[in-house]
């Protein structure tokens, strides 16, 4: 990385000075401006800022430096340069599913990682890219000029589309710009437009990939905790056009195995993938009561189910594929289901919420006679009937095959009473009806009815008759034996045949499914059209709402995350938690732990070539804890000091970090990295990597 002289090169005057002191500074946790995270964006970094917490000057070309070593690893994750010959440093969750599609037979990359001894042995991933953010330009006032005197939101919209769109044309064949990939950003609703040009390097070969254990170490159970024992690091290399490796010189991160203590600066230098914190107090208590509470109920009831599927099938022989699927299937529903808790957890809390209200009544106290909030409040009291049918009657293949085929019917009794339908349709939607009737595994769908059917009636919205309309009486259970064995259409391929193709039989209803069908698939239709009809009013009223922050405050809020490079300040912080407090850095000495502790099995199990480490080893650092804002997308981020040294890799945040989706609490909120000389000691002393360490440390 070129060295950059610290210079003050701009005074940036931060908007939220105009807070009371009491709210930006109380031991209290009033609301901050800092609520809405730490995600700055390049166009609009906060200087002064960086120079009141951190002493630090910098001038432009630290910024553009820092930017031009950090990459987008294809569409999910984020990555960065670490030497100047185009070695790329990410995360192994970032990794793996990709790599392991170049094993050579008999390789196994989970069970023995893969290291590429020389340069010719590092292995091309077809179709596998990374991006790096060469141009940026600020295009608000071309935007707003266009839209100023636009008759409505609707209108208004239209114009800004089809302006971005120009503006990309016209900027594709500037000279800085072409051969790009050209990006256009909203950032706060239309408050700011950027344009974004991206280099591709589309030949992308893997170095080095630890084994499973170890870039998964802790598995599930480990997930969004600290302290943590995980080595979830990668080594790619970009190559040119004439197949060497890619000159980086110009800009890259160099790597320092020590280049941090508690209390130093540091920063993510990465790609935030979503957050939603312009979200009102009205959503985010439609959020708690609705949304996620469902989302969270429907997850666990599923990932249950699964596990117990999963553990008839384990010891089967013959069932250990499907049984290793359902596996990784779980292992994703777990991971949903804690980031959701988190979520969830973090909207029952008193504090978090009334700080998010005090907030919104600053910004509401200089806003006089704008009703954008009590608007959109109107709007979602409207929608709370329908929440719990449009959460949970869709038609998932999670909720069940019938239950698909429950919406199909719906559809295709719908299409036999509309005119439009061509026969020619119609008699295709027959065969794939009684080809899906005829495939169902009816006592696992009887299973998967139960389950739906019972968080209905645990969810249904007061006085709403559909549960009672389809049960008649009856209760769950009952209804759903007599559905499974009195339906014609689940009997048999002929039954369904001879059932589907009178057409009276469909569109009277007679069949019991059918009639079911009618009745759910009605109901979600209504729960959809109210929220569609809804839906530009409400995101009219979240882009006023989200401008109005940005006319209070300006870019001294950073937008929502965008998936969009972004840099977030921080510190290195021990924290307290669970009657203790959490150390700054984990060594390996915990991880030797991890594995003794827990009888050597699954998910804290080592591979053989762990054995017998060295003192050496067991002292090193293994991962680390800062204060910085990060989120989904930011995996792969490299975590640099001031200098501009990746000293770790950023591959999670703790438990206290979940709700960063809706709020930013530095207290307890921590990033989790791979320490930087965590990986040097793994390279050292188990993969025996000296090829790639004298690159890495320049030697």
């Amino acid at each position: 990385m070129n060295k950059v002289k610290f210079n003050r090169a701009y005074t940036f005057i931060l908007a939220f000075l105009m807070m009371p002191m009491t709210l930006i500074f109380s031991q209290e946790k009033e609301a901050s401006p800092f609520d809405f995270g730490r995600m700055w964006t390049f166009e609009n970094p906060p200087l002064d800022w960086f120079k009141e917490a951190y002493d630090m000057d910098v001038d432009q070309a630290w910024f553009d430096d820092v930017r031009k070593s950090s990459l987008k690893f294809a569409s999910w994750c984020s990555a960065s340069f670490v030497s100047p010959n185009g070695l790329i440093m990410t995360n192994h969750h970032c990794s793996r599913d990709v790599a392991i599609s170049i094993q050579n037979e008999g390789e196994n990359f989970d069970n023995n990682g893969f290291y590429a001894t020389n340069l010719n042995d590092e292995r091309r991933v077809p179709e596998l890219f990374v991006e790096q953010l060469i141009m940026v330009a600020d295009i608000t006032d071309l935007i707003h000029s266009k839209t100023k005197n636009a008759e409505n939101d609707a209108m208004s919209a239209e114009i800004a589309a089809k302006t971005l769109e120009e503006v990309k044309a016209d900027y594709s064949n500037r000279k800085d710009w072409m051969n790009l990939r050209l990006e256009t950003v909203t950032f706060y609703s239309g408050g700011k437009y950027s344009l974004y040009g991206y280099k591709r390097f589309n030949d992308i070969r893997l170095v080095l990939i630890p084994e499973n254990d170890l870039g998964f170490y802790g598995g599930d159970p480990d997930n969004f905790t600290y302290p943590r024992y995980n080595l979830d690091f990668t080594f790619w290399r970009a190559y040119d056009d004439n197949g060497e490796p890619m000159n980086t010189s110009e800009n890259y991160y160099e790597f320092n195995i020590d280049g941090i203590q508690e209390g130093t600066p540091v920063f993510v230098i990465g790609n935030p993938g979503s957050t939603e914190r312009y979200r009102t107090n009205a959503q985010l208590k439609y959020d708690r009561d609705h949304r996620f509470k469902y989302l969270l109920r429907w997850l666990t009831n599923r990932r249950n189910l699964m596990l117990d599927e999963y553990n008839a099938k384990s010891d089967d022989d013959k069932n250990k594929m499907e049984a290793q699927e359902l596996l990784g299937t779980i292992n994703n529903l777990s991971n949903s289901i804690k980031a959701y808790e988190g979520i969830v957890g973090g909207l029952h809390n008193t504090s978090f919420m009334n700080r998010k209200k005090q907030m919104e009544e600053k910004i509401k106290e200089v806003s006089p006679g704008i009703n954008y909030w009590s608007d959109l409040e109107n709007e979602y009291t409207k929608l709370a009937p329908h929440a719990w049918a449009v959460s949970h009657l869709s038609p998932s293949p999670l909720r069940g095959s019938s239950f698909v085929l429950m919406h199909q019917l719906a559809g295709y009794k719908t299409a036999l009473e509309s005119s439009e339908a061509s026969e020619e349709d119609l008699a295709s939607s027959e065969k794939a009806l009684i080809e899906m009737a005829s495939s169902l595994d009816i006592e696992k769908e009887k299973q998967m009815l139960t389950l739906l059917l019972n968080e209905i009636k645990t969810d249904i919205y007061p006085g709403d008759n559909t549960l009672s309309r389809l049960l008649e009486g009856k209760n769950i259970n009952s209804f759903v034996d007599d559905l499974f064995s009195k339906s014609k259409i689940l009997k048999s391929s002929e039954a369904a045949a001879k059932c589907i193709s009178k057409k009276k039989n469909i569109t009277k209803a007679k069949d019991p499914l059918i009639k079911a069908s009618v009745i759910l698939a009605n109901r979600y239709n209504e729960a959809a059209k109210a929220f569609g009809s809804s839906g530009a009013k409400r995101k009219a009223l979240e882009a006023k709402i989200a401008n109005q922050a940005f006319n209070v405050y300006g870019t001294s809020l950073p937008p929502d995350a965008t998936f969009t490079l972004r840099i977030s300040d921080g510190v290195v912080k021990k924290y307290n938690y669970n009657g203790t407090t959490a150390p700054v850095n984990t060594t390996y000495f915990g991880l030797y732990d991890r594995h003794y502790s827990n009888n050597k099995t699954f998910p804290w199990a080592l591979p053989e070539k762990w054995a017998n480490p060295s003192l050496e080893l067991l002292k090193s650092p293994l991962n680390l804890v800062s204060t910085n804002d990060i989120i989904g997308g930011n995996s792969g981020s490299a975590l640099i000091n001031a200098k501009g040294e990746a000293v770790g890799l950023i591959f999670d945040g703790n438990i206290e970090s979940l709700p960063g989706n809706f709020i930013f609490d530095e207290e307890a909120n921590r990033s989790v990295s791979v320490h930087a000389g965590g990986i040097h000691a793994a390279l050292k002393h188990v993969y025996k990597a000296k090829r790639l360490i004298k690159e890495l440390l320049n030697k």
